[in-house]
């Protein structure tokens, strides 16, 4: 599908087509769309539909392996496909910026922030002196809200948290004032309200500059709040290309429609049986960690939680929210016995539960965990059946043909079958791998299931194929469930109750529509104001909406 080409495009690209130089795979088709100057394009899609090659291929940056077969790429009114090494240097970063998914993989861990910040001055503009590219960098720090510009010229990426961490990369592009920035998923793994900062940093930025900006996402709902048009890519092709809001109000193309009901939405409150015992109780858990000891003393240790006390009902689906660094993660991790208390107590059925004994091997037997990345949680060297029925391994009176059919039984009701038991990790997708570690924590029919993040990682569609399935087995099997998500789209639809983290502490929890529609703590608000909703407009379309309207317009920083 071809775009009308704008007027003065500052970026043109024409029927550009990419394939595996050994195979001559295509992996992108055809693909045409222009930028103008100042103007803010997003491109959505799945995994694996060639958006982030597309956008590679601008700088000339797409792996070795993948060439360009057809199309021409034209910037500023230039080729690119006729200009020399010297000159693609001179366009990277002088011209054309690119921030990545990830700053800890393109900061460089051996070198402090302000050698890696004029770095780029230095090669793009020689005729400055030290001190004015000094100058330079601290008032580009100032700009993006580090609040201590000196210091952190001399300190290294590890010792900045993710939010930060994005804000420097944002620093060290926008330095250099390019015409084009490619932002390739720039706030995936930040947390609602850094995300928020991070995305009204950079368009406040490249608004100031006369900057504009290709972003790469697969959060709709983010894009549609801040680009002028969206271009829909599926299977290296583009399908649908338009204004955000004329788009998004009514999509044409099947799979954008698709893309568009995949959106988390949230479901009738469920009713929950009352029962007199909760499943889990924690009352005033206190975790600690530990400071490290020098030659003459030892550093004081870091309180990740302050004596939280919270309990989860049979059946019942809670779930934990908050910035990073809340203590989400610590929680789960001490309810499912994998980090120590320092002190509180956890209690399983109206039963403590301590460091040994038949009361704790009940509770390891009837807790299972659903981790972020399934990847690294499953052993490669084991194939999926083997996987799956390692956690049938300690169940009493169980032989082993009734353990086979039960791991056959699970992987059916996760949707993989049979035939999946003797394939291995690497053969399956992301997807499919969260299903198989599904699987593995409901095969044993717990009790209690705690899941970290668990689609945090996946595409819309796929999330929300996921999300069904887990809603399903909840449904059948009857487990309560801890939900760890900075997800709030996803949290809304999932869960029964809503507990919300701060600094180590609960600062609000309730049933989930009373938090979602009449949040009590100024943090809760916050966290749901910085995420805009998309509602249903009829015809597979939606329509952008920030909950409460208090958002705060698009700051341009000074």
């Amino acid at each position: 599908m071809t775009d009308t080409i704008l007027p003065g495009a500052l970026l043109d690209v024409e029927n550009l087509s990419l394939a595996v130089t050994a195979t001559g795979t295509k992996v992108v088709r055809g693909v045409s769309f222009t930028v103008a100057p100042g103007e803010i394009v997003g491109i959505v899609g799945e995994s694996g539909s060639g958006k982030t090659l597309a956008a590679r291929s601008i700088m000339a940056l797409q792996p070795p392996a993948i060439r360009r077969t057809a199309g021409t790429i034209r910037f500023e009114g230039r080729d690119l496909a006729g200009l020399s090494a010297k000159a693609l240097r001179d366009l990277r970063g002088g011209r054309i910026g690119m921030v990545f998914q990830e700053p800890m993989t393109s900061l460089n861990p051996s070198m402090t922030i302000g050698r890696q910040l004029e770095e780029g001055l230095a090669v793009h503009q020689r005729q400055q002196s030290a001190e004015g590219r000094r100058a330079q960098v601290l008032d580009m720090l100032r700009r993006v809200g580090i609040a201590d510009p000196d210091g952190a010229l001399g300190a290294y990426p590890h010792q900045f948290s993710g939010g930060m961490r994005q804000r420097i990369m944002l620093a060290s592009v926008m330095l250099l004032q390019p015409a084009l920035l490619i932002a390739d998923e720039p706030t995936t793994a930040l947390d609602a309200v850094v995300q928020r900062d991070v995305l009204e940093l950079m368009v406040g930025l490249t608004r100031a500059h006369g900057t504009a900006v290709l972003m790469i996402s697969h959060d709709l709902s983010m894009v549609a709040r801040y680009t002028d048009r969206i271009i829909v890519m599926r299977k290296g092709e583009i399908v649908e290309q338009g204004r955000s809001d004329e788009l998004l109000r009514a999509p044409r193309h099947p799979y954008t429609r698709a893309l568009l009901s995949a959106m988390p939405r949230r479901q009738p409150a469920r009713p929950i049986p009352p029962v007199a015992t909760p499943i889990i109780e924690v009352r005033d858990l206190v975790v600690e960690y530990g400071g490290r000891r020098g030659l003459f003393r030892k550093e004081a240790g870091k309180r990740a939680l302050h004596g939280l006390s919270l309990s989860i009902m049979p059946r019942e689906v809670v779930a934990l929210v908050g910035g990073s660094g809340s203590g989400k993660t610590t929680l789960g991790r001490a309810i499912a016995g994998l980090l120590p208390p320092s002190a509180g107590t956890i209690r399983y059925a109206g039963r403590p539960i301590g460091a040994g004994g038949a009361e704790w091997a009940d509770y390891r037997r009837n807790c299972q965990m659903v981790f972020q990345d399934p990847y690294s949680s499953l052993d490669p060297r084991m194939t999926i059946g083997a996987l799956v029925g390692e956690a049938l391994r300690t169940v009493p009176d169980m032989g082993r043909g009734e353990k086979a059919e039960r791991v056959v039984e699970v992987l059916s009701e996760v949707g993989l079958g049979k035939p999946f038991a003797d394939r291995y990790p690497h053969e399956l997708s992301g997807g499919q791998r969260q299903r198989v570690a599904i699987a593995r924590a409901v095969v044993r029919r717990p009790a209690f299931v705690i899941a970290d993040e668990p689609v945090s990682a996946l595409d819309v569609t796929v999330r929300a194929q996921v999300l069904e399935l887990f809603a399903d087995l909840q449904a059948r099997h009857g487990f309560s469930c801890l939900f760890i998500s900075h997800d709030l789209g996803v949290v809304e639809q999932v869960a029964d109750r809503v507990v919300v983290m701060q600094d180590g502490r609960i600062v609000e929890q309730g049933d989930r529509d009373t938090v979602f529609d009449h949040p009590a703590h100024p943090y809760t608000r916050r966290l749901l104001s910085a995420i805009p909703a998309l509602e249903p407009a009829g015809e597979g379309g939606v329509r952008l909406k920030w909950r409460f309207d208090d958002a705060v317009p698009v700051a341009v920083p000074s």
